[in-house]
């Protein structure tokens, strides 16, 4: 894989405690939720002394992934309540599925809303909560899935399963296939939905320099953009190859833990044919572990589940 080019950052807006997803709209206003439960608007980034913070909702839960539907309310997959739907215009909050199978519907991660109504999302973990996700990350569960809902329905189907800590999920242009980030195999999967291969998953890009998390594509013809929440580390990738017995003990000793996120912040940029597209990165980054990128007023826009803020950087030049 190309070396990266400089990801540039330009100033830092705070916001409130891990803007975990970051979505722009057609304005080019920024949508976010953080953990206390706010779903937050933001406004002229691009200048740090004008941008405005606006809250439109409260799910009453922790939000993580966001999807904006063409009538312009929220898809939220929300870490504690499921998987809702926000009212950007009154604030209502509806929960759309809170369980599958009878379970209780938990870390849900990210979804992608089709043109025909129906809504496909993540669950990184069935074993571990978003508050003990380093856990699911070390042990290497493979208790991932990706679930539908059709439209008007109530009871999520699930299509993968065992997937590395599923986490963002993206359509292919035509809509003929889905993108979904294994951050915890450090790749993206290609899962068919029509066609010749219409149920089938193959690889889409392996062997990433780091851990995809949330995927965000603006429209039909444009890049599919992916987060890097962290690097790649050779320790782990020996870890998971250990017997589970060993990895289930590493794992209770990571959940104790403090975590610190490392310095080196990235985000990538990929065709529909899985080439990439963009590749940016910084190693001594003050900003640190990106959970999501979108672009949005000439600029990119990074969100984190560790920082208080959204990061501004420079867009990379057209390709």
């Amino acid at each position: 894989m190309d070396r990266p080019t400089a990801l540039v950052p330009r100033h830092y807006v705070e916001v409130g405690p891990g803007p975990e997803d970051v979505v722009a709209d057609p304005r080019g206003r920024v949508l976010t939720g953080v953990a206390d439960g706010r779903i937050l608007r933001l406004d002229a980034l691009a200048d740090p002394v004008a941008a405005r913070v606006e809250v439109i909702a409260e799910t009453g839960g922790r939000p993580l992934g966001l999807e904006l539907l063409p009538d312009g309310d929220l898809l939220v997959c929300d870490a504690e309540r499921g998987l809702l739907r926000v009212g950007t215009g009154d604030g209502t909050v509806r929960v759309l599925a809170d369980s599958v199978a009878g379970e209780p519907l938990r870390f849900c991660s990210n979804a992608v809303s089709l043109s025909d109504g129906s809504v496909y999302f993540t669950v990184s973990s069935r074993r571990y909560p978003l508050e003990h996700w380093i856990g699911d990350i070390v042990e290497h569960t493979g208790t991932g899935r990706l679930l539908r809902l059709a439209p008007g329905g109530d009871t999520p189907e699930v299509v993968l399963d065992g997937l590395q800590f599923a986490n963002g999920v993206a359509a292919g242009a035509d809509e003929s296939f889905l993108v979904v980030a294994e951050t915890g195999a450090c790749r993206l999967l290609r899962h068919w939905l029509t066609g010749p291969k219409a149920g089938r998953s193959e690889p889409f890009a392996e062997n990433l320099p780091g851990m995809p998390d949330n995927l965000w594509r603006d429209a039909p013809d444009g890049p599919i953009w992916v987060a890097l929440a962290g690097p790649r580390v050779r320790a782990l990738d020996l870890l998971h190859r250990a017997a589970p017995g060993v990895r289930a003990a590493a794992a209770r000793l990571a959940v104790r833990a403090p975590f610190r996120p490392t310095g080196t912040v990235g985000v990538m940029a990929f065709d529909d044919q899985g080439r990439v597209v963009h590749h940016l990165a910084r190693r001594h980054s003050g900003y640190r572990m990106a959970t999501s990128v979108c672009a949005a007023a000439g600029h990119l826009v990074l969100g984190s589940v560790r920082e208080r803020g959204v990061a501004v950087c420079e867009a990379p030049a057209p390709t």
